[in-house]
C-alpha cells in the first residue's frame, strides 16, 4: 500500500460500524445536563445490538438520571488520515438485580456480557470493585466514517 497524495474519507456500511464496536472496548460517552456538556472514558461491551457498561456511582449517574440521552463514540487511529469511527446515540439506562423477572433476567444478560470482558466483575476478585453499576445503552443510531490515505 502507497500513499495518495489526499485522503479520502466515506461512511462506513453498518455492517462496518458493528465490528468496529464489537473488536473494541473502550469508548467515550458524551452526556449533558442543562448548559454543560461532559465526555468520559468507559469499558464496554457491544452484544445484542446494544452496548454494556459498567461504572462507579457519582455525579456522572446523577446527570444520566436527569438526562438519559447520550452519545458514545470509538475510534481506531493509525496516524491524521488512517482511521475510523462509529458515533452511537441512544438511551442509557441502569439496570438493577430487583423487580419483576424482566428487570432480573435484563441485568443478568449485562453481567453475562460484562463478563466477557471481566470476568470476575462484580465478584470478591473483582479488579474494579468500585464499578458496581451496569448500564445499559439502548441504541437509536448508528454512523461511522473513516479516512484512508493509502492505495489498495
Amino acid at each position: 500500500m502507497t500513499r495518495t497524495r489526499e485522503p479520502t474519507f466515506r461512511d462506513l456500511a453498518a455492517d462496518e460500524a458493528a465490528e468496529l464496536l464489537a473488536r473494541n472496548h473502550i469508548g467515550r460517552i458524551a452526556f449533558s445536563f442543562h448548559d454543560r456538556v461532559d465526555i468520559e472514558p468507559l469499558s464496554y461491551v457491544f452484544a445484542d445490538g446494544a452496548i454494556y457498561l459498567r461504572t462507579a456511582p457519582g455525579s456522572k449517574l446523577e446527570t444520566l438520571a436527569h438526562s438519559p440521552w447520550v452519545a458514545f463514540e470509538v475510534d481506531e487511529v493509525k496516524d491524521q488520515f488512517d482511521w475510523w469511527s462509529v458515533v452511537v446515540h441512544g438511551t442509557v439506562y441502569v439496570l438493577q438485580d430487583t423487580g419483576g423477572e424482566i428487570a432480573r433476567e435484563t441485568y443478568r444478560v449485562a453481567l453475562d456480557r460484562i463478563r466477557q470482558l471481566v470476568p470476575a466483575a462484580l465478584t470478591h476478585r473483582d479488579p474494579t470493585p468500585t464499578r458496581q453499576v451496569i448500564l445499559k445503552l439502548h441504541i437509536t443510531e448508528i454512523r461511522g466514517r473513516s479516512a484512508s490515505s493509502r492505495d489498495g
